[in-house]
């Protein structure tokens, strides 16, 4: 006599069934920032390898807005299949940090995401022009305390990765500068190389061609360990300063997605990411490639996002950039 599977047993097979099947379709990977920088220069190669491995398109769509914000309230509003990624950074975190300090609501929750993988972690580079005298982040601490809060910064945004470690660097090491914000990493960057302002700490991808050409001098980096990209360059921390932080880019998924379809999902990434095609990518950006699968991850990100929480908490509110 025929008797039918009870309806968990049947979701259960469902579950497998869809995990073995995975990818069977598209895996699009949303980077919530305009086209460029640096999510764009992991998602572009990480999805032209998902594609060759696993013979489905991996498209990277680009859904700006609010710092961020919108590109990941929709990963985090998705069914959660595994198929919308988030390609991201600390500003992952550091706009809910931002909402708080203004009352204001998030539109997502770090809830509604699951990591996947840990991609690469910069430092920060802090930048003068070269044609500056400054030769030491001492030296600039000297010339910050001789001019009393008349040299400045740039930054890619309020309270966003380049503002924030500056702001912790300010407050290491007891000075003031005026604060440049800017609409992106790119602006930020032109602001120094034009002398608009006195300093930028920018990711390595970001400032590396210009130190490279001759135009900027590194003077710390925001790393416990010094870059093999400028070996030469102290950390903060050798210099006796405070400051570590990351220019980390990561992935992120739904949550609630299947346990099976989520490792199905980070055996993905973990390939793609192995691959030729994708390491000379980020060779070539000057990108250090530092995998870590999503255990791994959660422990890095519940650390930086702590360390650098508190530094948001310090800046406190910034009445014109309340939104």
């Amino acid at each position: 006599m025929y008797r039918s599977l009870p309806a968990a047993t049947l979701a259960l097979f469902a579950i497998v069934g869809h995990a073995q099947d995975f990818p069977a379709r598209a895996i699009s990977l949303i980077v919530p920032n305009p086209p460029g920088g640096m999510n764009q220069i992991h998602a572009q190669p990480l999805g032209a390898v998902i594609e060759k491995l696993y013979k489905q398109p991996a498209p990277v769509l680009n859904k700006p807005g609010g710092t961020a914000a919108a590109g990941t309230a929709f990963v985090a509003n998705q069914t959660p299949d595994g198929y919308n990624v988030l390609v991201t950074t600390p500003n992952l975190y550091l706009a809910i940090e931002k909402d708080k300090l203004f009352g204001i609501k998030s539109p997502y929750t770090l809830e509604q995401l699951a990591p996947v993988a840990l991609l690469s972690a910069d430092p920060l580079a802090f930048c003068v022009q070269t044609e500056n005298s400054i030769k030491s982040i001492k030296e600039l601490v000297a010339a910050a305390k001789a001019k009393q809060g008349a040299m400045s910064f740039s930054s890619s945004g309020p309270y966003g990765i380049t503002h924030v470690p500056a702001a912790m660097f300010l407050d290491a090491a007891g000075i003031k500068m005026r604060h440049v914000p800017t609409t992106g990493g790119g602006p930020a960057v032109i602001q120094l190389l034009g002398g608009h302002v006195d300093m930028h700490d920018g990711g390595l991808a970001a400032v590396f061609p210009h130190i490279k050409s001759g135009k900027l001098r590194a003077l710390g980096l925001t790393d416990v360990k010094r870059s093999a990209a400028l070996p030469e360059v102290p950390t903060m921390k050798e210099v006796g300063l405070d400051v570590e932080a990351y220019l980390w880019v990561g992935l992120f998924t739904t949550a609630g997605v299947p346990e099976a379809t989520l490792v199905k999902l980070r055996e993905v990434i973990r390939k793609s990411v192995a691959d030729p095609l994708f390491q000379d990518a980020m060779a070539k950006s000057q990108v250090v490639v530092d995998y870590r699968d999503a255990p791994d991850f959660r422990k890095f990100f519940d650390a930086d996002y702590k360390r650098l929480a508190v530094a948001v908490k310090a800046i406190g509110r910034l009445e014109d950039h309340a939104k």
